[in-house]
């Protein structure tokens, strides 16, 4: 480990290092909802890290991660991993989960779709596909991960009122939202250069750990992102009223995340249920 430090309100942890040796000496136990999106395995040009190991490399390196992440998670915990494979490699996601199997419970599978076109209209954004044998990847996938497969959601937090208002008192439900299900549009926007996503590759927007963060429903959550890349799960988890962990071995990242989280407001109490 390299370096450590805290935001302004010291609310926060930032650490510059390698996540395992980090992980390694967290306490058990200690995390309440970790949300991370790793390196792809895709050759994208981080800054420190190199992005290309061989296959197998890979999936015992994200393994071991994992392990930790489940050592320092808690019994009732949720860890969200946000990972895609690319149209050439598809694979890669599916193995890794399936190799995640003795570690955890695939309590959800949720579709984050990035860009989605209904009839003639679409929104969002997504990295086009050059040739003509694949489709543009629009989508990636958001594994949620429990110890067990029964931690109980606050499925509301981010629910979405009912179409039909009838349905509201018609199936018993005391107020006018409704599961989302497990396909969320969160919408990649369009930046105009590599600073537009902090010069980081792998960028995610708020909303997606925000929402992570308020489906696990734990009040003042300690949230860790041991790829903390430019710190966008920190920011949520500020905003969520949280205590951010964020790992990362690059310290420009870290640099640019402790300069993000200087920049944000006072954080808000947790929403209630």
């Amino acid at each position: 480990m390299s370096c450590s430090r805290a935001d302004a309100a010291h609310r926060h942890r930032l650490i510059a290092g390698d996540c395992l040796a980090v992980l390694s000496a967290m306490e058990p136990g200690s995390i309440d909802v970790a949300v991370t999106s790793p390196p792809y395995n895709l050759d994208l040009r981080y800054g420190a890290y190199r992005d290309r190991r061989e296959e197998a490399d890979y999936l015992d390196w994200m393994v071991a991660v994992c392990a930790e992440i489940r050592r320092v998670l808690k019994p009732r915990g949720s860890f969200f991993l946000n990972i895609s494979g690319s149209s050439s490699r598809p694979w890669l996601p599916f193995e890794l989960i399936v190799r995640l199997r003795p570690l955890f419970h695939l309590q959800n599978h949720i579709t984050w779709v990035k860009s989605i076109a209904i009839g003639e209209d679409s929104s969002g954004h997504y990295k086009p596909v050059n040739g003509q044998r694949f489709l543009n990847h629009a989508h990636e996938h958001i594994f949620h991960l429990t110890q067990d497969g029964h931690v109980t959601l606050n499925r509301l937090a981010v629910g979405v009122p009912f179409k039909d208002k009838s349905n509201i008192a018609r199936r018993g439900h005391a107020q006018d939202l409704h599961c989302r299900g497990n396909t969320w549009f969160i919408p990649y926007r369009t930046v105009q250069s590599r600073a537009g996503k902090f010069h980081h590759p792998g960028t995610f927007p708020v909303e997606l750990p925000q929402w992570c963060i308020r489906l696990h429903g734990q009040p003042a959550p300690v949230v860790l992102d041991p790829f903390m890349g430019t710190g966008t799960t920190l920011v949520a988890a500020h905003r969520e009223g949280g205590h951010g962990i964020g790992i990362d071995i690059d310290p420009g990242y870290v640099a640019i995340a402790e300069a993000r989280l200087a920049a944000e407001p006072a954080s808000q109490p947790f929403p209630p249920d």
